[in-house]
């Protein structure tokens, strides 16, 4: 059985190369403000915008899909975590926020779903 940390990294490696594909430019990985995390940051140009994204791994969707984990109190931290990486950096680009949702099985198959604007800043507070 796969580790959470080899599984999250692993997931990590794949939503990467999936934006990359996609034309995507990655800022940073693993981003830490205080005690949060941002798993990915990226500019998509083609939007003109800076996109915060939650990648979620999991070996299975028996109880929930991976993305259900980005419930409203880890909106709120990625939020918070956006707002000082656009002030520290002083960027003047829309934000967006995806989440990137991943299922890896022990067989090596996988499923993987881009949510697009999964959720707004204000839909958070």
């Amino acid at each position: 059985m796969i580790g959470n940390k080899i599984l999250g990294n692993l997931g990590e490696d794949l939503a990467c190369d999936f934006l990359i594909k996609k034309g995507y430019k990655i800022l940073e990985r693993n981003f830490v403000w205080r005690k949060n995390e941002i798993d990915l940051i990226a500019e998509d140009e083609r939007e003109r915008c800076i996109v915060f994204v939650e990648v979620k791994t999991r070996n299975t969707d028996y109880f929930i899909q991976p993305f259900e984990a980005v419930d409203f109190k880890k909106q709120k931290a990625i939020i918070k975590v956006a707002n000082a990486y656009i002030r520290n950096r002083n960027l003047d680009l829309e934000a967006r926020f995806d989440v990137i949702s991943i299922i890896q099985t022990e067989q090596g198959t996988q499923t993987l779903e881009h949510i697009i604007g999964a959720f707004e800043p204000y839909s958070a507070f």
